[in-house]
């Protein structure tokens, strides 16, 4: 299967189109390119005729990109419905958008060349080989998507480094000439408008080509994705014809996950994961996984490979069999729920132990939660008050509360570190019934910290799942009640003595934060308010009573 997608020869296989979208295309095809040649002559020859030709013909492009928009809606709603194929409708409509972004920029382009008086100052042969690329790239547009291989599609995006180096050596001509012949910066200033609309096209082809692999490989994927996709599935030992791959996820943080399978075998005959994103973030999950591996064997999946390209990189990981937790806590029986928690905590109980380090940890719950305080805002408006009163009692507001709590926290480090997660959210525990084996995930933000952060989070966790069932939801928070008595219990033997006040500043950060991820209003406000509620009684505590604060959880954990 793979070969279509990696090609080394092209296979002849027509992509089997609507005829309305294959002959608007291939109009939308011609006319773009009749425009890009019409700039390019104007580049040779500056007419007022060529200009107006360009200007004139605005309306057709744009009504053969419509009608492409209305045939591939009107396809996809009278249709059963097939992934491939409606991601190839998709790609089309992606492709015809940018096809009329060509010929904007054209008209761009001639609206300000027209006022340039120093014609010589420009360089056009530059130009004139630029757009030369650009039109040998559309007319490579409906032949990639004829032929079942993304070869067309990669030498199409390949174009936009050589754009970007004449592009390059436009600005240095012009910088130059803006400090030799000043008295023509006005024509200069439109030059560099030009310059950079021109190198607009070879983004608009990046696109196009994009659209192209994205429909060869069934799931939308861009230019550095796809490269770092071919290097690494060629280090898996299996007959790459046979290789399937289908989108897992996308996370917040920007990284895609997709799962590489043999044959049909889908979830179950995952070979490997295959995880990209921001080179930054990427790396750090390289470090984590790698920390795991040296500190506490066989809790972290295996890294198969790693590719850096640009500002982009990707992991290909050992696909680790199991249910996460979450699927765990929401689909499946009360046996295997009692089963997972009972080794996720001895787990726990376990890494703590073989982590510990006498270094004292200050987790900052506040300082956390001020940097995402904005986002929260954001997303609901409505939290953000200011100080007010109630019949002339004082009602602080949020922000208030939590610069009051943020002195005090200082105060109160916790006495040891361990090695903690960082992100220990229910999906990112796997838990495997076969092996009675717990494992990690997505573990980027690892480091030596106050365990209290992992317990908070992973107890947010489950209570923001958004399931109204009051079976489930009574399931939810008696998890989190069950997590709070084993860390309590082990706290006691530690002699953590604020235990509980670190606690629930760590649950004040993960309700108030989480609620930026939570658009229904209901959850968002008790998430929420119970935060504030913590706050509240946080500093209501008497400077040295603090290890006598006791959290009440089944207030907290009951809906």
């Amino acid at each position: 299967m793979l070969r279509r997608y990696f090609p080394s020869e092209a296979v002849a296989s027509m992509i089997k189109l609507p005829k309305p979208l294959r002959d608007n295309l291939h109009f939308l095809c011609v006319e773009v390119d009749s425009q890009v040649a019409s700039l390019q002559s104007y580049f040779e020859t500056p007419a007022a005729a060529v200009a107006r030709r360009i200007v004139d013909r605005a309306g057709y492009a744009y009504n053969l990109k419509v009608r492409i928009h209305s045939a591939t809606v009107q396809k996809l709603r009278s249709s059963k419905r097939q992934a491939q194929r409606d991601l190839m409708l998709r790609s089309i409509e992606f492709i015809a958008t940018d096809l009329e972004r060509l010929a904007e920029i054209s008209r761009n382009c001639v609206r300000q060349l027209e006022y340039i008086e120093a014609f010589e100052l420009l360089g056009a042969k530059r130009y004139i080989g630029m757009l030369k690329r650009v039109r040998k790239a559309i007319a490579q547009i409906e032949p990639a998507l004829q032929a079942d291989d993304s070869t067309r599609a990669i030498e199409m995006g390949k174009g936009l480094g050589r754009m970007a180096s004449d592009y390059d050596k436009l600005l240095k001509r012009y910088r130059l000439a803006l400090k030799e012949v000043p008295e023509h910066t006005d024509d200069l200033t439109r030059a560099l408008f030009v310059a950079y609309e021109v190198r607009q096209m070879g983004e608009a082809l990046v696109h196009i080509s994009e659209s192209i692999i994205s429909a060869n490989l069934g799931q939308p994927v861009n230019f550095e994705r796809f490269f770092s996709l071919r290097s690494l599935v060629s280090d898996l030992e299996a007959d790459e014809e046979d290789l399937q791959i289908s989108a897992i996820a996308q996370t917040r943080s920007g990284s895609s996950i997709s799962g590489i399978s043999a044959g049909d075998e889908g979830e179950n005959g995952y070979l490997a994961i295959f995880k990209d994103g921001e080179k930054r973030k990427v790396k750090e999950e390289r470090a984590g996984v790698r920390s795991w591996h040296e500190i506490y064997p066989g809790l972290a999946p295996k890294i198969l490979s790693y590719e850096k390209r640009g500002q982009s990189a990707a992991l290909l990981i050992e696909h680790l069999p199991g249910h996460t937790f979450e699927q765990i806590v929401l689909n499946e029986s009360d046996e295997l729920v009692d089963e997972a928690f009972k080794r996720l905590a001895k787990t726990l109980k376990s890494i703590w132990k073989a982590t510990r380090s006498q270094e004292p940890a200050q987790a900052g719950f506040m300082q956390q939660l001020q940097k995402r305080m904005n986002e929260v805002y954001r997303i609901h408006p409505e939290f953000a008050r200011t100080d007010s009163q109630i019949c002339g009692l004082p009602v602080p507001s949020f922000d208030t509360l939590v610069a009051a709590v943020t002195k005090r926290e200082k105060r109160w480090p916790a006495p040891f570190s361990v090695y903690i997660h960082g992100d220990f959210n229910v999906d990112n525990i796997i838990y495997d019934p076969m092996e009675r084996r717990i494992n990690f995930i997505d573990l980027h933000r690892s480091r030596y910290m106050d365990y209290v952060q992992d317990l908070s989070v992973f107890m947010v966790s489950n209570y923001r799942l958004q399931v109204l069932d009051s079976d489930t939801r009574s399931r939810i928070n008696d998890l989190a009640l069950r997590l709070y008595d084993v860390a309590r219990r082990e706290a006691k033997k530690q002699n953590d003595e604020l235990f509980e006040v670190r606690l629930a500043l760590g649950l004040v950060r993960s309700f108030a934060s989480s609620t930026r991820f939570i658009l229904d209003k209901s959850l968002a406000r008790r998430m929420f308010m119970r935060a504030r509620y913590l706050l509240e009684q946080v500093l209501a505590i008497e400077p040295g009573k603090e290890t006598k604060y006791r959290i009440p959880m089944k207030e907290i954990f009951v809906d």
